[in-house]
């Protein structure tokens, strides 16, 4: 890819010439929209953007901003030269002679028949549609001439820009939300400081009040939900009465303005009712898993009270990230060149409809020895698009899947890595007999040394058997893309259980995987022997993984809901001008939701990674425990390695000395 790929492809438009419009270094420096000459021609924005429409398209500085036709400034250019040095910059590179007669330069395409108001976007010049009083116009005139002889109404323009309006739409929000971006990235920032230091000040007093501070989680959660409910109601009940607000969204449609749906009773009444059957679900929840909470927090405890004595592994997951983020970067890049790789193919295009000659390839160095010109007048070989017919060109699909694969395998391996060595570091401190004496030196380190050095192999073969189940996945989403309307019954419901099986599959493996890994970490066998090990030593303790490991998850869970919700709410005030202190501070946005969402999302991802070392840590411990009864039998010969708090807490019949 990287030695067939180009991505200027992507950055740059490509003219009927196959240059690049702006490029450095080049002619077209200057030059960086591209011009179509006759954009009627074109059936739709996807036809210009992909660079398929059949008319000259020329590079130029800057868009047309009148409307002009060839044949006015032809009649006009020896007493109007103004007009003509303007008109003549969208024809054809070198063309100055405006004593050629009408018909042969549109025969040969030298200028264009007509020039229209335009403006960029996405590169490339499109008509400035605007709407007066409802009706469609282009700089304020609802009609133009085409320059052959015809008076045309704007709406013609139509089909050929059909969907402008929406992609303006969209470009006007999306330059809506840049700006809100522009103006509120720093607070941005602190709501996220905020959402790592709530995260870290938990997680530090959970070794001292574990039992207290989940507790506040739940209720938190509630009354967070609790508050989400009430003002739901008071926004419905506020709305009452007021002109417009009981129309449904269906009766308003597709809005680009989002305040809109908000200023709808039925919008909130929405809101609410989701917000209550979540608030009942959690508080019916709380109701039947009440005693297995209070045995989850013990092992909380005794979590917290490891990663107190392992505090460098709250700072691990930033090596994860740093080690996904140079995957990602690795595909988007090989991507991109493979998506370029293809070499410039041109066709002929020609104004005569009968032209037998028309669309096919050509070699614009030879086309003017060929009697090309002489059967269809006027024809041009012209750059039509990016491919080619060689086997590499050929396979490139394939070599996009290999690359999707290849991305899919490091980001499970550098997943499995952080694991393996989380793992090892908590295992250190499970089996040390005296706590914390006995804990190794570094052991963060030690462990990643040894998952380095010990444990590659096992570690990327369990990432491959994950990577082969996600890309099996990814290929059937492709799929269901693509044979989207042409399924019949049986084909949608044969795609959707294979969808939902390999679904399962994955879970499945990453539970495995998680497993086997802590127990690769301890033991340091290969995988396939860790992962049996692992499944039945689970399987053995199976009300065990469901009453203290998924409780513990859920737990968790609420933590991230807690601190995500809690910065979100002091966003939402902040950025609505609600908090006196500082509504002077506040900025003012388009979209009040741009940055709170952010704020909103990054603070759950953020309270994600300090967590999910957690959720490793109790992982570990409860393998371990689970092993240690197992094991040992509370002898003097075997001794048990769990803290006294866990004698009392997790299996106090068990824990006695057994019989010979």
């Amino acid at each position: 890819a990287w030695v067939h790929g180009d991505p200027r492809k992507v950055i740059y438009p490509t003219d009927s010439y196959g240059q690049f419009c702006g490029q450095k270094d080049t002619l077209n420096e200057n030059k960086t929209i591209l011009f179509y000459f006759n954009i009627l021609k074109c059936a739709s924005p996807v036809v210009l953007i992909n660079l398929q429409c059949p008319t000259t398209q020329l590079c130029v500085s800057k868009c047309p901003d009148r409307f002009a036709t060839y044949i006015d400034v032809q009649a006009s250019y020896r007493y109007k030269p103004d007009q003509w040095n303007y008109y003549r910059q969208f024809c054809k590179p070198g063309f100055n002679n405006p004593r050629k007669s009408v018909a042969q330069v549109l025969r040969d395409e030298d200028c264009p028949s007509m020039i229209i108001p335009s403006r960029p976007f996405l590169k490339r010049c499109f008509p400035d549609f605007s709407t007066k009083n409802g009706v469609l116009t282009v700089a304020n005139q609802t009609t133009f001439k085409d320059g052959r002889g015809k008076t045309r109404n704007v709406t013609d323009l139509r089909e050929a820009a059909n969907g402008i309006n929406n992609v303006l739409d969209a470009r006007s929000v999306g330059m809506k939300i840049f700006e809100d971006y522009a103006i509120s990235w720093y607070w941005i920032l602190i709501g996220l400081f905020i959402a790592m230091i709530v995260s870290l000040l938990f997680l530090v007093l959970l070794r001292f009040m574990a039992g207290v501070l989940f507790w506040i989680f739940i209720f938190g959660v509630i009354g967070i939900i609790g508050y989400g409910i009430w003002h739901c109601y008071w926004e419905y009940d506020h709305l009452k009465g007021i002109p417009g607000s009981d129309l449904t969204v269906y009766d308003i449609g597709f809005q680009t303005d989002f305040r809109v749906y908000l200023q709808l009773r039925q919008t909130w009444l929405a809101f609410m009712i989701l917000l209550c059957v979540v608030e009942v679900i959690i508080i019916l929840m709380l109701i039947f898993l009440r005693n297995r909470i209070r045995i989850a927090i013990a092992l909380l405890k005794e979590g917290s009270r490891a990663i107190g004595y392992i505090m460098s592994t709250l700072f691990y997951p930033i090596v994860t990230f740093i080690l996904i983020a140079i995957c990602i970067s690795y595909w988007a890049v090989t991507a991109v060149f493979l998506a370029t790789s293809g070499e410039p193919v041109y066709k002929i295009m020609a104004n005569q409809t009968l032209c037998k000659y028309a669309n096919l390839t050509c070699d614009p160095e030879t086309f003017n020895t060929t009697n090309v010109t002489k059967v269809c007048p006027g024809a041009q070989c012209t750059f039509a698009f990016y491919g080619g017919e060689s086997l590499y060109h050929k396979y490139i699909f394939i070599f996009q899947l290999a690359n999707a694969f290849v991305f899919l395998w490091l980001v499970n391996f550098a997943i499995a890595l952080g694991q393996c060595t989380l793992a090892g570091a908590f295992a250190s401190y499970y089996w040390a007999s005296r706590k914390p004496a006995d804990i190794p030196l570094w052991p963060l380190f030690s462990s990643f040394g040894r998952a380095i050095r010990y444990h590659t192999g096992s570690l990327a073969f369990g990432a491959l058997i994950l990577a082969i189940v996600q890309l099996i996945r990814v290929i059937l989403e492709y799929l269901d893309h693509k044979l989207k309307g042409t399924q019949n019954a049986f084909t949608r419901f044969l795609l959707c259980c294979l969808k939902c099986c390999f679904w399962c599959l994955e879970k499945f493996l990453k539970f495995i995987n998680r497993n086997a890994y802590i127990m690769i970490a301890i033991y340091g066998k290969n995988f396939c022997t860790s992962a049996k090990e692992a499944f039945f030593l689970l399987m053995r303790n199976v009300v065990r993984v469901a009453v203290l490991d998924k409780v513990t998850d859920f737990l968790l869970f609420l933590g991230k809901i807690l601190v995500a919700g809690g910065v979100g709410v002091l966003a939402f005030f902040f950025f609505t001008q609600r908090i006196p202190v500082f509504a002077q501070e506040a900025p003012t946005l388009n979209y009040y939701w741009v940055p709170l969402l952010t704020v909103i999302i990054g603070s759950y991802l953020v309270a994600h990674g300090f967590f999910s070392v957690y959720a490793m840590c109790v992982d570990t411990l409860f393998l371990c425990f689970c092993e240690d009864l197992e094991r040992n039998d509370g002898s003097t010969a075997k001794p048990y390695f769990m803290s006294a708090s866990l004698h009392r807490i997790l299996g106090k019949k068990e824990l006695s000395p057994k019989k010979a």
